[in-house]
């Protein structure tokens, strides 16, 4: 996977195209990711109970993970990504516009 969690990503693809926002969720398996403020759906629910109100509620849905680019905290441009390995043989992923590694704090 080479999208994470907390990163910053920018749609290339689709009715979001050109929106910029920070990766919530991360589904592998289905190469899938959930951006925050992109692809907004209306989910109409029941109160339940007292406690939860009910009414229309605006969510984000997942998009494909090949409709979006990560953008570099370096260059600050949308960007692929590569791997590289550093001197102690961990493997990083790199940003193929300016070269610099990206951090991978989850």
């Amino acid at each position: 996977m080479k999208i994470k969690k907390n990163d910053m990503v920018k749609v290339i693809s689709g009715n979001a195209r050109g929106k910029m926002g920070k990766v919530l969720k991360v589904f592998p398996e289905m190469d899938r990711i959930i951006v925050e403020k992109v692809n907004l759906i209306k989910r109409h629910t029941r109160q339940t109970g007292q406690g939860q109100q009910g009414g229309i509620i605006e969510k984000e849905a997942p998009i494909a993970i090949s409709n979006v680019l990560l953008i570099c905290p370096k260059c600050n441009r949308p960007t692929r990504t590569g791997a590289a390995k550093l001197a102690d043989g961990r493997k990083v992923r790199r940003c193929n516009k300016c070269g610099e590694t990206l951090s991978d704090e989850d």
